[in-house]
């Protein structure tokens, strides 16, 4: 059989059963008038539920969320926010659409996540708040960043957008700072196709949230249509809430598919010159992507890897870039730590169906590029 001729193997896609389409099928028939929030603030629930939090908005996206808990905490122009140089934009853009300034700084290089003595540099008396996201999956060291805070009266905010099931000492990814994004975008572990959810255990940082993500309309007003504010408008549908009613139903067994794919990429490649996503004692990793760091001494090119995948009809993601490289963040400084894990690394397809014959046709092409560049 020609390589292009084997079936595709995605990098990802999301596990949907004849539950979602149930609940969906419902919403589309019944989600109208008065029950046209009913799978929200079901999914709102169910969230608080998994993650131990005693509030929940769920919202159009996780950087809708992002932006809807910062403005609720009033960061607005002449701020900063510190978070780590390796990320996707969308941890950076609410803060600049917010106006205040994204503050880059380098990240550890076993978790990929913030470097605690970097933030600690970086404090000045414009921050007004450290973005601790969770990379991967992957967990940012919350005691670390929390004891800073509390020392400089800065709070912590979780982008938790790649870590459900991620657990940080007993507590969930997302539930330990002051507030925590999710996002359920179709690559996510749970997803409703595009979506996200605020969640914070504090009740008037949660009633601000409230008030702003519906037009700046307070709840309880009794006057139509009356803003108290300017707001935005980060609402889900009822529709992708009942698809995630129904992923937040099966989250258990949705997050323990993804560590069975990790574990066994693990295992396979554990011979070669390589790291994967960590998961130090005391804590659980929900291995959202799971990613490879090619050790240093390896005369490794990662373009000859990916140009195997598409031979072999295999999607393949390169590790972020460093935002610091990007043009929106060409006035800031270059990292050594992030530059180097973005050029050495790379995310492994992940997803509930995928089975040990594909695992294995992604296992043969890493092992023999990077066999052959180490031997």
């Amino acid at each position: 059989m020609n390589n292009l001729e084997k079936s595709r193997i995605y990098y990802t896609k999301p596990s949907i059963t004849e539950l979602e389409v149930e609940y969906a099928t419902d919403a589309a028939k019944n989600g109208w008038g008065e029950h046209c929030y009913d799978y929200i603030h079901r999914f709102e629930e169910l969230l608080r539920a998994h993650l131990g939090v005693k509030h929940a908005i769920a919202t159009s996206s996780g950087t809708g969320a992002l932006q809807l808990g910062m403005a609720a905490m009033g960061i607005g122009p002449g701020d900063e926010v510190i978070l780590g140089d390796i990320n996707w934009i969308a941890s950076a853009a609410p803060i600049h659409h917010l106006g205040a300034k994204p503050i880059l700084v380098d990240v550890l290089p076993d978790t990929w996540c913030l470097d605690p003595a970097a933030v600690e540099k970086a404090i000045s008396a414009k921050t007004k708040a450290i973005l601790a996201v969770h990379l991967y999956g992957n967990l940012c060291d919350m005691d670390a960043l929390q004891t800073i805070g509390l020392e400089h009266g800065i709070p912590v905010v979780e982008d938790a957008a790649e870590a459900i099931g991620s657990i940080w000492h007993g507590r969930r990814a997302g539930s330990i700072g002051k507030f925590g994004a999710f996002s359920f975008h179709g690559t996510k572990t749970i997803t409703t196709g595009e979506g996200g959810a605020f969640v914070t255990n504090d009740a008037k940082l949660h009633e601000r949230a409230m008030t702003l993500s519906n037009h700046g309309r307070r709840r309880g007003e009794t006057r139509q249509f009356w803003p108290e504010t300017f707001g935005f408008k980060f609402k889900m549908a009822n529709v992708q809430a009942a698809i995630g009613c129904a992923q937040l139903e099966r989250a258990n067994h949705l997050i323990s598919g993804k560590r069975r794919v990790f574990t066994y990429y693990h295992d396979s490649l554990s011979h070669l010159p390589l790291r994967m996503n960590p998961e130090p004692i005391g804590t659980v990793n929900g291995y959202w992507m799971p990613t490879v760091i090619v050790e240093k001494d390896v005369l490794f090119d990662r373009d000859v890897l990916l140009d195997e995948f598409r031979a072999n009809n295999i999607d393949c993601r390169v590790f972020f870039w460093p935002l610091s490289s990007t043009p929106p963040f060409s006035s800031q400084a270059i990292h050594e730590t992030s530059t180097s894990l973005s050029a050495r690394a790379f995310n492994l397809p992940s997803y509930q169906d995928l089975t040990v014959s594909e695992q294995d046709r992604i296992i043969s092409i890493v092992h023999d590029v990077i066999r052959n560049n180490h031997e």
